[in-house]
């Protein structure tokens, strides 16, 4: 059972780190989806509702995303959508029910780094950033690869490059979490495709257009074994490219 002593709501990002870096027990709450299901004491559990980060901005150079948005916000936001080819749309559409991604936040969804994420998959293959408060503003590539700390995710910055990006997964069930999940865009000399759920976090890899061949590294769970999984990479990657390079699939 998830048990919270005061529940405290900062007007400021400075007065909202201070709180979680006095006892590290604290949390910065989000949806709640996972942390809820956690048997835990929180000393401190703090809200930002009062920071102003559940905004969708758009810029000529880029999106700039509050961590409080929700997925639901991004799946149905046409600017976003339009701009790189329904990613969020595809990627989020089958994340549950619409309920859930009405209250999961973006936020909440990075920081958490969960291995299975359709999230981070969908971002990684896009030029994305992540502003913390620690950490300012760097790639999500490199926020990937930092070891947990107490931090705060206030932004992510997605830039505008008019290129072609694409979303795929494979599903047991219909709201399941992901067995494989895996996005691509198209560059002038290269595709960068991501993988995850491989169960692992997921990663970057690059390769010319004329040979798209990727060594990437799987294992098993209950959801599938590496055999299964490393055969669904050959055809996801397959779907992603008809997809980037205009073919029907």
């Amino acid at each position: 059972m998830l048990r919270i002593n005061t529940i405290v709501f900062p007007e400021t990002i400075d007065e909202a780190y201070t709180l979680l870096s006095k006892n590290k027990k604290n949390r910065v709450l989000g949806g709640m989806i996972w942390l809820k299901m956690e048997d835990i004491q929180i000393p401190c559990a703090i809200d930002l509702s009062k920071l102003s980060l559940d905004t969708i901005e758009e810029t000529e150079e880029e999106f700039k995303i509050g961590a409080m948005v929700t997925l639901r916000e991004m799946e149905i936001n046409e600017p976003l959508n339009k701009s790189f080819g329904n990613v969020f749309k595809d990627a989020f559409k089958d994340i549950v029910g619409v309920q859930m991604r009405n209250m999961a936040t973006l936020g909440g969804s990075i920081y958490s780094r969960f291995g299975f994420s359709d999230v981070i998959c969908a971002l990684l293959c896009l030029e994305c950033e992540v502003e913390t408060y620690k950490h300012g503003r760097i790639s999500l590539e490199e926020f990937t690869k930092l070891d947990y700390e107490q931090d705060i995710v206030e932004y992510i910055y997605i830039k505008k490059t008019g290129l072609k990006s694409a979303f795929t997964c494979v599903r047991n069930s219909s709201t399941d979490i992901c067995t494989l999940n895996a996005s691509c865009t198209k560059y002038e000399d290269h595709y960068k495709f991501c993988i995850g759920a491989r169960p692992a976090i997921a990663k970057v890899y690059n390769c010319p257009l004329d040979d798209v061949s990727l060594d990437v590294l799987c294992g098993s769970n209950m959801r599938g074994s590496k055999e299964y999984r490393e055969k669904l990479v050959e055809g996801l990657v397959t779907r992603l490219v008809r997809k980037v390079d205009g073919d029907a699939c």
